[in-house]
């Protein structure tokens, strides 16, 4: 952790029932940095990044944003866009959602684009595209929300090679702009490749 981090989390510990996922966790999320998490199946990477969007509360320990957490400023990109994505919305909805709620205008055409999502395809529902255009369409949700924080959860899970490289282009790209990113993922050497410091929780 250091003085600048947006986003600190001290002494998190997680228990599910009797068992401790993890005990005593320090994570910080800088501006322009990525924090890389990784761990087996089950190891609590997901519910770490529940804590760290608010979404979960830790068994024990705190979350704290130093300067102040504003709408926005966090978003989670999940790993299984359809459990996330609403099935009655087009994807240009999805896609739009964030600055709708921000009350500001953006091209959602252009944020597809750069997500790899054909435009032609905002007009579907998710029961009409792919696990991978889906997954884009949430990514492009990113894109236009501009958080400050990126919590992302497998992020390249449901694409093909050539698609998961793009993704993790444009990853590259928000930590390039300043956002502070947390990425859990199963390939260590994408992890390890692009993080300040990676938390293993197979060894906490």
């Amino acid at each position: 952790m250091t003085a600048d981090d947006l986003l600190v989390g001290t002494g998190l510990t997680a228990r599910f029932g009797d068992t401790a996922l993890f005990e005593g966790l320090d994570v910080g999320v800088g501006p322009g940095t990525v924090t890389g998490v990784v761990g087996r199946s089950g190891s609590g990477k997901t519910t770490l990044l529940r804590i760290l969007a608010g979404l979960a509360a830790p068994t024990a320990g705190h979350i704290a944003w130093p300067d102040g957490r504003r709408p926005g400023d966090v978003a989670l990109l999940a790993q299984h866009p359809r459990l996330v994505a609403n099935p009655r919305w087009t994807l240009r909805r999805i896609v739009a959602e964030p600055a709708s709620i921000a009350r500001r205008d953006c091209d959602v055409e252009r944020a597809a684009l750069r997500v790899g999502l054909d435009p032609v395809l905002l007009d579907r529902y998710p029961s009409q595209v792919s696990d991978g255009q889906l997954q884009r369409a949430c990514l492009g949700r990113v894109v236009v929300q501009q958080p400050r924080v990126v919590l992302c959860d497998e992020p390249t899970a449901m694409l093909d090679p050539v698609a998961s490289r793009a993704v993790a282009s444009l990853l590259d790209d928000l930590v390039a702009d300043g956002a502070g990113l947390v990425l859990v993922s199963h390939d260590r050497r994408l992890v390890q490749s692009r993080s300040r410091g990676v938390i293993d929780l197979d060894r906490r």
